[in-house]
């Protein structure tokens, strides 16, 4: 997503350096290096999933100020469900060890965010507008998604151990 004019003449001119921000952050989550030879780009939100427990609630963070920040732009409450799901699907299957990490290599949630956050700007009158209750019904959310990121390793860890050790 090359920061062109024409991205930017979409939105109100208040947009637009929130709008490069936000932008700034998707790639530099998910696609701040291009593998030589491919399309194919990696972001700190896979490498920062390899860490152990805090990693994900760290992708699920960052991850989520985009989110808030389409919330404060007034994009409707059908687009944030659409972002929220985006990232739910990252930290879920992100969590789980090996598999998740490959996943995360290939599902760019932020770069979807960004692309359905331009879309919705692009014709804010048609959209209904989230309300204050959104992000208070977010957070919660993502806290307790934290909690379930944070089980998510410790009990498969523990079923690994319960298969090899017998205790």
């Amino acid at each position: 997503m090359p920061n062109s004019p024409e991205q930017f003449s979409i939105t109100p001119d208040g947009y637009a350096p929130r709008l490069k921000r936000l932008r700034q952050l998707s790639r530099l989550l998910d696609n701040i290096v291009n593998i030589p030879g491919t399309k194919v780009g990696i972001g700190l939100d896979p490498i920062i999933g390899l860490l152990p427990l805090c990693g994900d609630v760290l992708g699920l963070l960052l991850s989520s100020y985009i989110i808030i920040e389409a919330a404060q732009l007034g994009v409707s409450t059908a687009t944030l469900g659409r972002m929220v799901v985006n990232v739910i699907i990252d930290s879920l299957v992100g969590a789980i060890p090996l598999l998740g990490d490959l996943f995360d290599f290939a599902w760019k949630a932020n770069n979807y965010n960004i692309i359905l956050l331009e879309e919705a700007l692009k014709s804010p009158q048609e959209n209904k507008k989230a309300d204050k209750s959104f992000i208070v019904v977010f957070s919660i959310g993502l806290f307790f998604l934290a909690i379930v990121l944070i089980a998510i390793p410790m009990i498969l860890l523990r079923i690994l151990c319960y298969l090899f050790t017998g205790s």
